[in-house]
């Protein structure tokens, strides 16, 4: 299953959106991959490692299940998550680009890959169906704690 959908960040036209900048939802973006509990309350641990310049490792754990994967960081612009086939869970990514279409708006593109080819996305279709849901509430919900903490002033200064 390939999925992708945008969550606008800034619309001018619209005063009831308290506007983040670029580098506040960068902050934000980075927080979610480096602090993942603050926007997973299911999520029981997040081990850190092999930390580079721009991509670390993780372990995350959910009770019994650990899923490790990979986050890229393309400074200013996209974090992806890949995670690599193990145990019962294929090949899947995650890439959350920040988008700049117009002058003064700012927008986040969500782009899902579960690694399935057609023939099995065709037999999953209605559980896709959910799945998709799920992803897009998930990703409205990370957006929401992004602004309480962009008010919070909490993405306001540089990352450790």
């Amino acid at each position: 299953m390939k999925f992708e959908h945008l969550i606008e960040i800034n619309d001018p036209l619209n005063p009831l959106i308290d506007e983040l900048s670029h580098e506040q939802l960068w902050r934000g973006l980075v927080l979610r991959a480096e602090s993942p509990k603050l926007f997973v309350p299911h999520l029981d641990e997040c081990q850190i490692a092999d930390r580079q310049e721009n991509s670390f490792s993780r372990k995350l754990r959910y009770g019994e299940l650990v899923i490790a994967d990979k986050v890229l960081l393309d400074p200013m612009r996209r974090v992806r998550y890949e995670v690599a086939p193990q145990q019962d869970i294929s090949a899947s990514s995650l890439t959350m680009t920040i988008e700049t279409p117009q002058p003064g708006t700012l927008w986040v593109r969500f782009e899902y890959d579960d690694g399935h080819d057609a023939a099995t996305d065709q037999a999953n279709a209605m559980y896709d169906e959910f799945r998709k849901s799920a992803y897009q509430e998930s990703d409205i919900d990370t957006i929401r704690v992004l602004r309480d903490l962009a008010e919070q002033g909490r993405l306001d200064s540089l990352l450790n």
